[in-house]
């Protein structure tokens, strides 16, 4: 008990350092915290959700030797991100650390990136929620109140990723324990889950593929190039096209992050959640994929994605199994995007960068933000309308934009103070998680992948998406290039007004270190 108070007194104390009242409850564990990250980076979610791009552009060696190459380089973006926690363990995450080590300007782009790429997560992994869930229905032919009887059409999956959402956000209203006690479950969910899709896909298939197809075959549906696997263009456009799998599943561990707030001794606790989420969350991936493409015998099949190979290569019982917990999974995902979500758009509120921020910044009763959470939910339901049309074969091109806007902005957000904590070199405080020297080398690493990353995401995915030609389809645009307009309409926004309302970072408590905190500033934020 004593040491707990301990943690907590250092906990409020190095917040108030930072220039914070501890509005937030503070009643996540070490284990909590790490469990946010797990479960919004999600193997059930993003591996399952995105398999088929993966496939479709590189074929098996996109996720056999891709998979574990690209967890590597992320994780070089994760290490340099802890270490950036440790020293600022504020809910306001990359953003915070942009204003300590940049200023204002670095600050707000962060933030508002960081805000754009959540928003799109929570849509993509509550979208890829509801699409399982449609075809689980389907499977079961269920009939209530929607019918799925048949195949789902895209308003009925549309109208169920509304219900998921609805649900996302009255269980992050009405209780930030239940949250954290969720988050703990779906850690079990995912390594127990994970254990048996893995037992399934070995066991039950009456063939697999060879090792030799699952490590060196090459594959290119993507339309370009005539379909060929060997030329440059393939290595160096389609193939990394199918890295989106990779790089969207493994996001939203700045979870960590945005939850220190809420997190018993956060200075190490916060830090380690975002390396270990995604360093177990790669291990635990890597194994599921594998036992996936073994199971995809019948390619033309798995071209459609992972449900398709499950109900081609076993009974409709072993199949429902599978898609069962990877729907429970990507529930427990959804519901953790959105906690996260709403603590960033709380805390970039707090610091007065939302229009309307007064009311983003409030919290209840039970010292939950509402507004966020429900603002977050409602910004994820509108980027997301898109999803309602799709190509002839109702195939929602959409989703994979938005999943390509959530990589973007967030990888955007995550880099931004990589980037100034490698400028700021030995003029860096660090905290107690610290990277020593090898910082040098590990934040270049990281800011060169993602710039790649940034370039590869906002090509085109199919020929059919290009404005210029003859056959353009506009339900094949990849619409993710519309974050460049989104900058651009940022940078005007800076320059016109946010540069003379913006100063980075509000404290919300006067502190001196050698008294400890004193009067506030100002008023709080109102209480409902």
């Amino acid at each position: 008990m004593a040491d707990e108070v301990g943690h907590r007194d250092r906990d409020e104390e190095r917040l108030a350092a930072l220039g914070y009242r501890q509005d937030l409850s503070r009643v996540w564990s070490s284990f909590s915290n790490f469990a946010i990250s797990f479960t919004i980076i999600s193997v059930l979610a993003g591996c399952f959700t995105t398999y088929g791009q993966a496939f479709n552009y590189g074929g098996p060696i996109t996720i056999s030797w891709g998979w574990p190459i690209i967890c590597a380089l992320i994780l070089t973006v994760a290490f340099s991100m802890s270490e950036l926690c440790s020293a600022y363990p504020t809910a306001g995450g990359p953003y915070w650390w942009a204003a300590k080590l940049g200023g204002p300007g670095w600050s707000w782009f962060t933030g508002w990136f960081n805000v754009i790429g959540l928003i799109a997560v929570v849509a993509s992994v509550d979208y890829g929620c509801a699409t399982f869930a449609a075809d689980l229905f389907s499977i079961w032919d269920l009939n209530f109140i929607l019918d799925f009887t048949g195949a789902p059409e895209l308003d009925e999956i549309f109208l169920l990723f509304i219900v998921i959402l609805a649900l996302h956000a009255l269980i992050n209203i009405y209780s930030s324990n239940l949250v954290a006690l969720f988050n703990n479950i779906s850690v079990g969910v995912h390594v127990i889950g994970v254990a048996i899709i893995i037992l399934i896909l070995i066991v039950v298939p009456d063939r697999h593929q060879s090792a030799d197809f699952v490590f060196t075959e090459t594959i290119n549906n993507s339309g370009f190039s005539n379909g060929s696997n060997s030329n440059l263009f393939f290595w160096f456009w389609v193939l990394p096209s199918g890295f989106l799998l990779t790089m969207y599943t493994v996001t939203g561990y700045d979870a960590s992050a945005h939850v220190s707030e809420e997190t018993k001794d956060a200075e190490v606790a916060a830090a380690k959640g975002i390396w270990q989420s995604v360093f177990f969350s790669a291990l635990v991936g890597w194994f599921v994929l594998l036992a996936i493409t073994f199971a995809a015998v019948d390619v033309e099949a798995a071209a459609g994605g992972t449900i398709p190979i499950f109900t081609s290569a076993m009974s409709s019982g072993w199949a429902e199994i599978i898609i069962l917990i990877s729907t429970i999974g990507q529930f427990f995902c959804g519901m953790a995007c959105v906690t996260s979500c709403s603590r960033t758009f709380y805390a970039f509120s707090r610091d007065r960068a939302v229009p309307g921020w007064r009311l983003w910044s409030q919290v209840d009763k039970r010292r939950v933000p509402v507004a966020a959470v429900l603002g977050s939910c409602v910004l994820a339901l509108i980027i997301t309308l898109p999803a309602l049309k799709g190509t002839e074969a109702g195939f929602p091109f959409a989703f994979f934009a938005v999943v390509a806007i959530a990589v973007i902005g967030l990888y955007i957000a995550y880099v931004i103070p990589v980037y100034l904590r490698w400028r700021a070199g030995s003029n860096f405080e660090p905290g107690s998680w610290n990277l020593g020297e090898k910082y040098r080398w590990m934040n270049v690493v990281a800011l060169v992948w993602v710039e790649i990353s940034v370039v590869v995401f906002l090509l085109p995915f199919a020929p059919t998406g290009l404005p210029w030609n003859d056959d353009f389809d506009a339900t094949t645009l990849n619409y993710a290039p519309a974050i460049v307009v989104v900058f651009l309409a940022l940078v005007i926004w800076w320059n016109v007004s946010a540069s003379k309302s913006y100063e980075g970072p509000v404290s919300t408590i006067d502190f001196d270190e050698g008294l400890g905190i004193t009067d506030a500033e100002e008023e709080p934020p109102a209480r409902g």
